[in-house]
């Protein structure tokens, strides 16, 4: 009774501690929104746990251009600062954690700057946890100021965002009352309408494009909003991986016809010659731009839904840097998301591998220069130094044949045990410690590649497992490996199941956080068609999924998770949507009622582009 007694004061407390503060005049920065960014990157992937994106000084060692903005104050008068951030290695410094994965220091460190003053607290030095840390107090005169974070290691520093306040009373640390406060002082605008869509597609990767662009060029009027200012998802510049699977397979060879127009001229790898150019992401842009029946939503992070009675009539996003707000009706949804996001905001039923998943990569690689190149030594990271990985010295394990290219390919992966959505910015950062871990140790320790530097490291993570959303058919891998037929066969396979594992000695003494993987291979007679029961929702009536979060088990995830199958799949289901709109029904109903028509359009193809 008394523990309840308490805890019904201690929420006493905080809601009077919320109210107080919204009584309270302030200025709230969102760092995300500001002028001039510097080098500072937005980072998005967080939003739906940590309640907006935020700014990260991603330097590879090298600290980043000051992030500058404006802001004004009516009265002159002192006012208070509070600074939303965290310590992003904290959660390894904590008791109980195994030696092997310890940090120490502080590798995300910044200051803040008013009018070129820096206030006295050095940031991102205080709790694991998003939190307000407290910066001071200065004396401002009437009129505008300018603020810029400026970054002292870039090693990956993050500020959310600024509270100014005429009183010193703490901002609120839930998520709720961030977002109230938010909407009060105008960060967030209010929503404003787009207007009904045939098909609102989420998700711009492979996938989402083409079945925005298969809806489109069928007469469709589509929405494809994506929450990166680039299409092509795991396929763009910002992650770059190559594309994998076959097109174009009897008995209908048309599909993929679509894919086929997003090959890249060059063929990007993995490793030391991975290159941004590669991707061509202007050009996936240009070829959504060009279909006219296409509204093109960049940077717009779907992270809400209105569904009644099991049907999605809309969908809210917010713009990863401006705050804006808007929401799109549809007819019929795709999530194309990979995270099966819009169909588990949307009450979708979805299985989830708890442990031992396909886990993660940031991708990275080095270029050789003329002079030396040093590198800092990175105490918080993973300390290899008594430990073989790959790309160090004469390493003779799985990939001790490959040198400095082993480093930073596919197989440097982790968050085989940790929750993919729950857990994301911990994988990620441990993604940072193992990299940065492994350099310093070979620039530092081992004393070699001395005019080779650190060239690129992708922070947008490449996921390869998450949500699975359930369809009428929950495709195994004894389905395909038995060639079991499905009368509604829409989408050929031709990648091996391929399973990623944590690889030994990578994951003793990680246990739960291993950062290198191998691939465990399975064969099966090549092409094997995905029914079309697996992409769409068994209790959602007018969603449909592309991608790898369709329906199938983990097994069969390590088959249909490539691109080009995936592009495949959004070919389907922008065709499976124009029957719906056509004949006004539901997904489930064009198995039950119009199999034969669907068969047609497969054997027809979208057209190469309509004018």
């Amino acid at each position: 009774m008394r523990f309840i007694n308490m805890l019904f004061l201690l929420l006493v407390w905080i809601c009077f501690a919320e109210q107080s503060f919204s009584n309270n005049p302030i200025i709230f920065l969102e760092t995300e929104a500001f002028q001039n960014k510097g080098g500072w990157v937005i980072d998005q992937q967080f939003m739906d746990q940590m309640g907006s994106p935020f700014l990260m000084a991603h330097g590879l060692g090298n600290p980043v251009a000051d992030a500058e903005t404006t802001f004004e104050v009516q009265q002159s008068k002192e006012y208070y600062i509070w600074v939303r951030t965290r310590d992003w290695v904290s959660p390894w410094k904590k008791a109980g954690v195994a030696e092997a994965k310890k940090a120490t220091g502080f590798p995300g460190k910044f200051e803040v700057l008013i009018d070129g003053k820096k206030l006295e607290p050095i940031f991102g030095t205080e709790k694991a946890n998003w939190h307000w840390q407290v910066g001071g107090s200065i004396l401002l005169e009437q009129g505008k100021h300018k603020i810029a974070l400026h970054d002292l290691t870039g090693f990956d520093g993050r500020c959310d965002a600024i509270c100014i306040s005429e009183k010193n009373i703490s901002p609120p640390e839930s998520l709720k009352a961030l977002e109230k406060l938010r909407v009060k002082t105008g960060v967030l605008s209010t929503i404003k309408d787009q207007g009904e869509f045939d098909l609102v597609v989420v998700g711009g990767g492979i996938a989402g494009i083409c079945s925005a662009v298969s809806g489109a060029r069928l007469g469709l009027k589509v929405a494809l909003v994506q929450n990166r200012p680039v299409l092509g998802g795991n396929n763009s510049s910002e992650i770059r991986v190559w594309l994998g699977g076959k097109v174009n397979f009897e008995p209908y060879p048309k599909i993929g016809n679509i894919v086929n127009e997003l090959e890249q001229e060059k063929k990007g790898h993995y490793g030391t010659e991975n290159k941004g150019e590669y991707y061509e992401d202007d050009m996936k842009e240009a070829l959504v731009k060009n279909e006219k029946n296409i509204s093109l939503f960049l940077n717009f992070h779907a992270n809400k839904t209105k569904t009644k009675k099991g049907t999605i009539k809309i969908v809210f996003a917010q713009n990863i840097e401006t705050g804006e707000r808007i929401k799109i009706s549809g007819k019929y949804f795709a999530d194309c998301t990979g995270h099966g996001s819009i169909g588990a905001l949307a009450g979708a039923e979805f299985q989830m591998t708890e442990k031992g998943h396909m886990g993660r990569c940031n991708l990275f690689n080095f270029i050789e220069t003329e002079q030396e190149q040093s590198f800092p030594a990175c105490p918080w990271a993973l300390d290899l130094s008594e430990k073989p990985f790959p790309g160090r010295g004469d390493n003779k394990g799985v990939y001790g044949n490959l040198g400095l290219k082993a480093m930073g390919t596919w197989f440097w992966e982790s968050g085989f045990d940790r929750n993919p959505i729950l857990e994301g910015e911990y994988i990620r950062d441990w993604n940072f410690r193992a990299a940065f871990g492994a350099w310093d140790c070979l620039k530092n320790t081992d004393k070699v590649h001395p005019k080779h530097k650190f060239n690129w490291m992708a922070y947008i993570a490449g996921t390869r497992e998450s949500r699975r959303l359930l369809g009428d058919v929950v495709l195994t891998f004894e389905d395909i490996k038995s060639d079991k037929k499905y009368e509604d066969g829409c989408v050929p396979t031709s990648w091996s199941l391929d399973l990623h594992l944590p690889l030994e000695p990578y994951y003793k003494g990680f246990e739960g956080d291993g950062f290198i993987s191998y691939d465990h291979h399975e064969k099966y007679k090549v092409p094997y068609w995905i029914p079309y029961r697996s992409l769409y929702s068994r209790n959602i009536n007018n969603l449909f999924m592309a991608g790898r979060d369709i329906s199938v088990t983990h097994e069969a995830l390590g088959v249909v998770r490539v691109m080009r199958t995936g592009g495949m799949m959004g070919e389907v289901v922008g065709m499976a949507a124009t029957i719906c709109v056509q004949e006004n029904c539901y997904p489930r109903e064009i198995y039950e009622k119009h199999l034969d028509l669907l068969k047609s359009y497969l054997y027809e193809g979208v057209p190469n582009n309509i004018k």
